[in-house]
């Protein structure tokens, strides 16, 4: 993959944020034993509005919020972001039975003496990372409250017992949420403003096509853009309240082609990575219809790649 800074570049993002980036990386050196923490990065997020909002968010010193449906690139974003600024990443999971020792550190015995086990939170804290904070909007309480105390002015975690750590000025949180799914609920307003939040748009035919021609360069431009044009016709079925999002699955896509790649039928490839994510007839149907209406059901998988 090609260097972050100049996709970056690629991308047309701001000259005068891409200088800051740069000095903020010179300030603050990654560390050598850190170097395993930066992000391996299978693909990129195409958007130049939402980089440089969110690489402005972070140069200003606040924590970041991406709120979004299915699909946006939540996730991709946040690691690219930790690459794009050279800082380690701690991928923290706020799951329903995550709580405020498994965040932040617990007591643990050790060569006769209890110390202190540090959590991903407090590691993360202390080591100038960026922590993505996934599914943020199914914690439970009492992980808020660690949160609050973390997130806010006084940029310091208390631990009874051990003291008050200072946050290192790199570390920055960058939350990711969305709502519909079993477990979620409202964030709420004590929570919401220690970010800034940025609202994660669908991905265009546009951007799609030009993360497909990113992964797969022998890909023919036929095929990708019928592939893009595909998934968009998904995401306006989605959209429209007429299917769920589960066939709207990017991963899936990128999958299915991989699959092309080793000979599988395009159309079959894509019924697995996108059709048969749907378990209800009806939505798999309507799927099964957009493919077969773009996608010849006796193409190969090597007739597709030059």
């Amino acid at each position: 993959m090609k260097d972050i800074l100049t996709f970056l570049e690629e991308e047309v993002i701001s000259e005068k944020l891409l200088e800051e980036l740069r000095s903020f990386r010179s300030f603050y050196k990654l560390e050598e034993e850190d170097e395993k923490r930066l992000p391996k990065m299978e693909y990129l997020y195409y958007g130049k509005e939402i980089w440089e909002a969110a690489i402005a968010a972070l140069l200003s010193g606040a924590n970041l919020l991406l709120d979004g449906p299915k699909a946006t690139g939540k996730n991709v974003l946040a690691q690219g972001l930790a690459l794009a600024f050279s800082r380690p990443e701690w991928d923290i999971s706020l799951y329903v039975n995550a709580d405020a020792s498994s965040l932040v550190g617990s007591d643990t015995f050790s060569q006769g003496e209890v110390k202190l086990r540090k959590g991903p939170i407090l590691e993360c804290a202390l080591r100038g990372g960026f922590g993505i904070l996934d599914e943020i909007n199914m914690a439970k309480n009492e992980s808020l409250a660690v949160l609050h105390a973390t997130l806010d002015f006084r940029h310091s975690i208390d631990l009874p017992g051990y003291g008050q750590f200072p946050l290192h000025e790199a570390t920055r949180f960058i939350g990711t949420m969305n709502y519909g799914y079993a477990g979620t609920r409202e964030v709420n307003e004590a929570l919401a403003s220690r970010f800034l939040v940025l609202h994660m748009p669908v991905i265009s035919a546009k951007n799609l096509d030009k993360l497909l021609m990113h992964q797969f360069p022998n890909l023919s431009e036929e095929y990708r853009k019928q592939f893009a044009l595909l998934f968009s016709e998904i995401q306006e079925k989605v959209s429209g309240g007429e299917i769920s999002s589960r066939s709207l699955d990017l991963r899936g896509l990128i999958s299915s082609i991989k699959a092309m790649q080793k000979g599988l039928s395009v159309s079959k490839a894509l019924e697995m990575g996108l059709v048969n994510k749907s378990f209800d007839l009806y939505e798999r149907q309507l799927v099964q219809d957009l493919l077969d209406s773009r996608i010849p059901k006796e193409l190969s998988g090597e007739r597709i790649f030059l």
